[in-house]
């Protein structure tokens, strides 16, 4: 049985809206405002190689945009796709989903499994941040290779932050974006704490009773008040811009 209308049901053309009309007309617009908003923040991401932080993001926008809202939205929308929105560090990515990772495996690249000293000291790093190589030494006891730091440096997942403000201006390194984005976390507290250590099986039975383990506060990417920029005289004294000569044991 069709629906009948009534008179008053009948909008003519030309007719002026109602106060209730002209509400629900505006929310209309808005929402579609809105969609068109997601569509570009989505295609942004979507075709950038790295993540995309906000910034980047409200440069390429209109004006007076509440960014937050809609990559919320978005990420919502994607929850439940073959592919996440997720959050690293300051920016934004498209990532497959975790449950469906296995079926990336043949395209991945294999990769060296770093050393234990290697994932030490990369732990040290990731919690103590900003530290520096004598501090790393002091907390894990033994000397650190400058090799050591050197892998971790090629990964990205470590870097050069400042000077430390002490005597001698020892460097202090920290973690990127990039290691944010492979571990999967959003920002650097999201480190795992003691019970997720513990529950994970990764902390030994035999710890002393006053053992801890620190939560990260500190930004990778912001420098403390005792810490100074690095210079590119600093980086060309600790020879970072010397190129790498291959010797024929090595090729």
């Amino acid at each position: 049985m069709s629906e009948v209308l009534t008179p008053s049901e009948v909008s003519m053309p030309g007719e002026t809206l109602k106060p209730s009309d002209e509400e629900s007309a505006t929310q209309v617009t808005g929402r579609e405002a809105l969609g068109d908003v997601v569509r570009m923040v989505e295609a942004i991401i979507f075709a950038s190689a790295e993540p995309v932080t906000e910034k980047m993001l409200l440069e390429r926008l209109p004006l007076n945009v509440d960014l937050l809202p809609v990559l919320k939205l978005l990420q919502a929308e994607y929850r439940l796709r073959g592919v996440n929105l997720i959050k690293a560090g300051d920016g934004w990515a498209f990532r497959t989903a975790s449950d469906l990772s296995f079926l990336m495996s043949r395209d991945q690249v294999k990769q060296k499994k770093l050393s234990r000293a290697a994932l030490e000291v990369l732990a040290i790093i990731a919690y103590h941040q900003p530290v520096t190589r004598a501090e790393m030494e002091d907390i894990r006891g033994v000397e650190t290779s400058k090799g050591t730091l050197d892998v971790l440096m090629e990964t990205g997942w470590v870097k050069l932050r400042g000077r430390r403000r002490t005597p001698g201006r020892p460097v202090t390194y920290g973690t990127t974006d990039s290691f944010l984005d492979h571990f999967g976390l959003p920002e650097i507290r999201d480190l795992p704490g003691m019970d997720e250590l513990r529950g994970a099986g990764l902390l030994s039975a035999r710890l002393p009773s006053n053992f801890s383990v620190p939560i990260p506060s500190v930004r990778p990417d912001e420098l403390l008040p005792d810490e100074d920029p690095l210079t590119a005289g600093d980086i060309e004294e600790l020879g970072l811009f010397m190129p790498k000569v291959e010797n024929d044991d090595e090729r």
